[in-house]
């Protein structure tokens, strides 16, 4: 039977937005147009009232994707003679890490387990050992596995020594609590296309105001220049650059739903309910989950592929797709597994529709059980 809705998007984004969401796009905009900078200054209003960080930080949008605004808060928030230190336990950790050489900073990389929290008393020890470390960069929701990491403990022990910390935040800002009153960060990064249910193309940076108010010089990119991107939009209220205009208006109108929804709190329920409908419908059929539940982010899981011999992602993935939904390739590199996701504009009942998908799929292709050959 023909779907006659557009495929559910289960992964990290882009992810399904709603109606809304979309039909907001359907207007042309002048960039510098005075309706336009006044959706520039609400949205960035509006970001500084999730975080709890008027009084303490600033927020710079960024054009292009979430990477973009994690190269551009290194390249600006660092100073070029700055020394990073990468609290690894994933791809996106490791992305991070080759980022930060690329801009030309001294770059060391204190490794974890894929299947592990980064730990504070390993940074503790690192920090001791080498003063010259000035800044630590940390992901907070490590997407290759779904990993949470704890971004309080680590930025207690960066303000305990007197470390810059420079977060990503893009899988988890809006729906994991982040308050800018109680956890000290100097750089926190997300984007338009993830927890707040835009769509993709635009980043934003929180920085802290004494912190930015120092970094005049440090970027080596004029694009990418946070310092002078926020300098001119306080000047003028517009971008440097084309902005993506649609994008942003957009994310106006996506902003406006989270808080009629209930802010981040009840954007963190319905996350955490479409976790664990998903983990008890994908247990049902035998797949084993990769992370244990107390590190596990209620924003995507990993699933161990299972063992049977006619289990190929790619036919597995038509097979979903075929039945409304889209799946997520695996980012682990020594065993074989796919992700789902858990975000967007989506509830209990899609979740549902997508373990039954599943099962529908694994018929199709004649698998009998889920396991992985280490639980069978």
């Amino acid at each position: 039977m023909p779907l006659h809705r557009d495929a559910i998007l289960l992964t990290p984004g882009p992810l399904t937005t709603s109606l809304r969401t979309k039909l907001a796009m359907l207007r042309d905009w002048g960039s510098w147009d005075a309706d336009f900078i006044a959706v520039t200054a609400s949205v960035r209003n509006s970001l500084l009232d999730i975080v709890h960080g008027h009084d303490s930080h600033v927020v710079v949008p960024l054009q292009g994707s979430g990477t973009f605004s994690v190269e551009a808060a290194v390249a600006t928030v660092v100073p070029r003679a700055g020394h990073v230190l990468v609290l690894d336990n994933g791809a996106y950790c490791k992305r991070a890490a080759k980022l930060s050489t690329l801009m030309g900073r001294r770059t060391t990389v204190l490794p974890f387990d894929d299947a592990q929290a980064v730990s504070p008393q390993a940074l503790e020890t690192a920090l001791q050992a080498d003063a010259s470390i000035s800044h630590v960069l940390m992901i907070h929701c490590e997407t290759g596995a779904g990993v949470l990491n704890p971004l309080q403990a680590v930025a207690d022990v960066c303000e305990r020594h007197g470390k810059g910390l420079v977060v990503d935040a893009m899988s988890s800002f809006g729906a994991l609590p982040i308050d800018a009153r109680s956890t000290r960060f100097d750089a926190l990064i997300a984007a338009s296309g993830k927890c707040l249910e835009g769509v993709p193309g635009m980043g934003f940076v929180f920085v802290r105001k004494e912190v930015l108010a120092t970094c005049e010089g440090n970027s080596q990119s004029l694009a990418m220049d946070l310092f002078d991107q926020h300098a001119y939009m306080e000047k003028t209220g517009q971008w440097r650059f084309t902005p993506p205009t649609h994008v942003l208006v957009a994310l106006h109108e996506a902003i406006a739903q989270f808080v009629e929804e209930g802010g981040q709190s009840a954007r963190l329920a319905r996350y955490q309910a479409n976790c664990d409908t998903l983990l008890r419908g994908m247990a049902a059929l035998g797949f084993v989950a990769f992370l244990p539940a107390a590190i596990q982010a209620p924003i995507i899981v990993t699933f161990h592929a299972p063992a049977h011999a006619a289990y190929e992602f790619k036919k597995f993935y038509d097979a979903a797709k075929r039945h409304g939904f889209i799946l997520y390739p695996g980012k682990l590199t020594q065993i074989e597994t796919f992700r789902v996701g858990c975000i967007g504009a989506i509830g209990t009942v899609e979740m549902e529709q997508a373990v039954h998908a599943v099962a529908l799929a694994m018929q199709e292709l004649g698998i009998a059980h889920g396991a992985p050959t280490s639980a069978r």
